[in-house]
């Protein structure tokens, strides 16, 4: 048993199963459909933490440009959701029957050409991770190659969010400029607007979140995981080993991009709509904040700091409207400050030696009873058992010992006292 409890702790599958039992049994039963169907779009910016996780946390390397890549997956799912909405009899009274509305209000006449795939929907599921991976692609191969990196990849990512932004904004008639695809209705003709199809999509959206987690708690644990790991700390001594250290970014980055693209797609789906003001520099940064206070390190963390966060921006919203961004300002720049390494760190610091503290105090209490001739009263009544002078004499420095945590891997001296 206690091994294992060990390869849970070790794994990290201890904590995923309690998020596991929080997401798909607690919020279910505790929440009605509208609260449900927030912290379902709360999740879906799970996504973009746990990439950000891999990225920033494993492999070094920050973006300020996540923004980009959750809208264009966000964008993509919206582009056949709003075709499947245009069909001629809904757009009858338009005067190009057919296409999205958008598209008539600034004289299109025709659907352009690179709409039209969006009319399938396996082409669009696949697009929904192809185009941002391969953007991501370019981007990172670029830079990598080059050896740019640290503040100037952040610069550069975050110049990307500006320029996608700009450019949605003023192709109006063919990305709905600044308010974005709205009124978006049916997928495959089922109404995602109704509280059963909110309900569906949570339970879809928490199910791709913890497959996300396993995939990349997989990916930790691996030799690709190590060297992650060293690279973020000895990036010379990883490229001095024969590693193409460039393409390991590379596919950090894209493994994010991906991620943050799955997200987009599936928050257009729960809220019904998407825009470009969930694409631009503003939402980017925060979506590295959601790491920050969840623990960069920390996948599982890096979801509960997306909930809480978000949480927090609804809560203050709803009860102090013309405080809640100082407010907002406040638990940012707090928990921060008071916990460098998130609320995984602080899991780390001080809940878990309290439950291992207690876990031993709980041992003790256990033990036999005094005048109960145990293993400890044996020990002791050794040496009055067999007196004399053959009796060796107590050491008075006994060889100190290390004692191995199994959770954090870390050493701790003990030294025996004299008799």
């Amino acid at each position: 048993m206690d091994a294992l409890k060990t390869w849970l702790d070790r794994s990290g599958l201890a904590s995923i199963a309690i998020l596991a039992v929080l997401l798909l049994v607690v919020f279910p039963l505790a929440m009605d459909s509208f609260r449900l169907n927030l912290v379902g779009k709360y999740l879906t910016y799970g996504f973009v933490a746990i990439g950000l996780v891999m990225l920033w946390g494993y492999g070094g390397v920050l973006s300020l440009g996540q923004g980009v890549f959750f809208g264009l997956g966000g964008y993509a799912m919206a582009m056949f959701l709003k075709l499947e909405a245009s069909d001629p009899q809904s757009t009858a009274i338009q005067s190009t029957p057919g296409i999205p509305d958008f598209m008539d209000w600034n004289q299109l006449t025709a659907l352009p050409l690179w709409w039209e795939p969006f009319n399938s929907f396996g082409f669009t599921l696949s697009a929904v991770v192809a185009v941002p991976v391969l953007l991501a692609f370019v981007i990172s191969y670029a830079m990598f190659k080059r050896r740019v990196g640290g503040v100037y990849f952040a610069i550069i990512t975050q110049a990307v969010a500006l320029i996608l932004t700009v450019l949605i904004i003023g192709q109006q008639g063919y990305t709905g400029g600044v308010n974005g695809m709205t009124d978006l209705k049916t997928l495959l003709g089922w109404d995602i607007r109704s509280d059963e199809a909110k309900t569906v999509l949570y339970f879809v959206t928490t199910a791709l979140l913890l497959a996300a987690v396993l995939l990349c708690r997989w990916i930790q644990l691996s030799k690709l995981g190590t060297l992650l790991l060293a690279m973020r700390d000895k990036e010379d001594r990883v490229r001095f080993s024969g590693y193409d250290v460039s393409m390991f970014k590379v596919f950090a980055f894209c493994l994010a991009a991906a991620l943050s693209a799955i997200g987009g797609a599936l928050f257009t789906l729960q809220v019904g709509f998407m825009s470009p003001t969930l694409i631009g520099i503003v939402p980017s940064i925060e979506m590295v904040i959601f790491a920050a206070v969840g623990g960069r390190m920390s996948l599982v963390g890096a979801v509960y700091g997306a909930l809480l966060v978000n949480f927090g921006k609804t809560y203050f919203s709803e009860t102090f409207p013309d405080l809640w961004l100082f407010l907002m300002a406040a638990l940012f720049i707090g928990v921060v400050m008071a916990f460098p390494n998130g609320l995984a760190g602080l899991y780390e610091s001080h809940v878990k030696p309290w439950l291992a503290r207690r876990k031993g105090g709980a041992a003790e209490a256990g033990g036999p009873p005094a005048g109960t001739p145990g293993e400890a009263g044996q020990q002791a009544a050794a040496p009055i058992a067999s007196p004399g002078p053959s009796a060796s004499p107590a050491a008075p420095h006994s060889t100190p010992a290390v004692a191995a945590d199994p959770g954090l891997g870390l050493g701790t001296k003990v030294s025996s006292q004299s008799a």
